[in-house]
């Protein structure tokens, strides 16, 4: 005999979403979670080949430093190429507060992130504020737009 609903039915398994292609929306957060992470992991490890892979050909980014919008992968690569050659050996870059919003094709993620490392003279540690965009292109999800600002010491 099958149970009728309330009678000994498992009400404990649902899923809230699902996309087209059949993942739970939770799955994507978890896909998403780890892509940021191996960015971050990138950035810690000064890896600019790998750092790109993961950044549409297109990208369009607003960084701290100039130029106001940088366009395209190859345009981002002088600034993550400058950023790195800063510090002197290792630096850190933890991500706090991430927070993941995912569609079926775009997402984006914001956080906070916490860099240090060695100047020449000196240790400097220093927060930023990221928002990553992604698209899913080939079933790939790539940063398409990004925007790093910090905070006003004022």
């Amino acid at each position: 005999m099958e149970p009728t609903p309330g009678e000994g039915a498992r009400t404990d398994q649902r899923i809230l979403r699902m996309t087209p292609d059949g993942k739970a929306a939770s799955s994507i957060e978890a896909t998403l979670r780890m892509r940021v992470e191996e960015i971050a992991q990138a950035i810690r490890d000064k890896d600019v080949v790998r750092l790109l892979a993961f950044y549409a050909h297109d990208v369009v980014v607003f960084d701290v430093r100039p130029p106001l919008d940088t366009r395209g992968a190859d345009a981002y690569r002088h600034n993550f190429e400058r950023w790195f050659a800063s510090f002197e050996g290792p630096m850190s870059f933890e991500v706090k507060n991430l927070r993941i919003a995912a569609g079926e094709a775009t997402a984006f993620c914001h956080y906070l992130a916490l860099i240090v490392g060695a100047k020449p003279g000196r240790v400097t540690g220093y927060w930023v504020r990221g928002t990553t965009c992604f698209e899913r292109r080939d079933g790939n999800w790539l940063v398409t737009h990004e925007h790093i600002s910090m905070p006003s010491s004022s």
